[in-house]
């Protein structure tokens, strides 16, 4: 991989985000942006900074009674042919760049403002860029950190920049992966009666999931939504061969109402009926979602001072791992999370500005 050049961090918000998106940064390779954005911040001159991994760690210490917490995450998904970024109307199309790079930009933009020596932000503020979350829970950065250096999460209110199209998204969804296993007993294909063909075995796991009833919750005026779905399939020994074990992965995202034991405990009984035949079923990550926490003083003030009425998040964010900590957590960026991992991901140039504004507005307000 390059070398990734250095970041001014006076640029405007949208040169800032191509800057990053033209960064490579795929889970596990973000060790070079970490260094450029670590070696921005230390050059700011206001701030305490701190490097854990590949993930940068920066904070004031102005003696306000009240801290907020801004946290994104470095790491894209792969690259799909959409690196460098590109300009093209009123978007910037790019991986990472809904998916947070987007955001990312206005926490660095942020701290461009009020990380400098004279700075005079209402709050004292803790900018957190981290690295793996869009892999399994437990190569998360942000998990690393609260491992070692948990007192750099402490807040009275944590700010996650992922994407929400510029607005606020309550709590968050779980979600649990499961491995449905199927056996059968390997045979000749000419001879395909003298076999148990564990694929065709799968069939049942299959409908049970097409036919699969999503819940949908409100809480606290958030609406979410659940959803089932097998995730990867696979099977097959060779093309004369009956397979003896066929593996349906499936992924849960849950309503927050649920735990991760509930969560666990309503897959298995989904299918109840494959794991009787003999299926086994194996769960190889779960994390648990994020009630909306609206009710908060921290978040409601956020909310009031953004006017924008809140909605549920669809999908997970560590806005979990803050509210486990007990510290209210809400997301808010430019992305379009409809784009977020896709091939096309773009951002709304229009919605970049705005978010850094209403951030600005926010942390520059005493409270009340």
């Amino acid at each position: 991989m390059s070398a990734v050049p250095s970041l001014d961090l006076s640029a405007d918000v949208l040169t800032l985000t191509r800057a990053l998106v033209d960064a490579p940064s795929v889970s596990g390779e973000e060790a070079a942006l970490a260094d450029a954005v670590e070696a921005a911040l230390r050059a700011l001159g206001g701030l305490e900074v701190e490097r854990v991994g590949d993930s940068v760690l920066a904070r004031t210490n102005l003696g306000r009674p009240t801290r907020v917490v801004l946290a994104g995450h470095l790491d894209t998904v792969p690259i799909a042919d959409n690196v460098p970024s590109r300009l093209e109307g009123d978007r910037l199309f790019g991986c990472g760049t809904s998916d947070m790079k987007s955001g990312d930009a206005v926490i660095l933009r942020l701290a461009a403002r009020f990380g400098v020596p004279g700075a005079e932000p209402a709050h004292d503020l803790t900018f957190v860029l981290y690295d793996n979350e869009e892999v399994e829970a437990v190569k998360n950065g942000l998990g690393r950190v609260a491992r070692e250096r948990r007192g750099w999460l402490y807040g009275d209110l944590a700010i996650l920049l992922e994407p929400t199209d510029g607005e606020i998204e309550a709590g968050c969804q779980g979600t649990l992966r499961a491995v449905l296993e199927v056996r059968g007993r390997r045979a000749h294909s000419a001879r395909s009666w003298l076999g148990v063909n564990a694929v065709h075995g799968a069939a049942g796991i299959l409908a049970t999931l097409a036919a699969y009833d999503a819940r949908e919750v409100d809480i606290d005026g958030c609406r979410y939504r659940e959803g089932l779905n097998a995730v990867r399939i696979e099977g097959g020994v060779a093309g004369n061969v009956i397979p003896d074990e066929c593996r349906v992965t499936v992924n849960f995202r849950y309503a927050p109402d649920r735990d991760e034991d509930a969560a666990e405990a309503h897959v298995r009984e989904v299918f109840t009926d494959a794991l009787a035949g003999g299926a086994t079923l194996t769960v190889v990550d779960n994390a648990g979602g994020a009630l909306p926490g609206l009710a908060e003083p921290a978040a409601a003030a956020f909310v009031a001072a953004v006017g924008r009425p809140p909605r549920a998040k669809l999908g997970w964010t560590d806005v979990a791992r803050f509210a486990a900590f007990g510290i209210p957590a809400v997301n808010y960026g430019p992305g379009d999370p409809q784009l977020a991992h896709t091939r096309e991901e773009s951002v709304l140039v229009e919605r970049l500005q705005p978010a850094e504004d209403a951030l600005v507005a926010y942390l520059s307000t005493p409270p009340a």
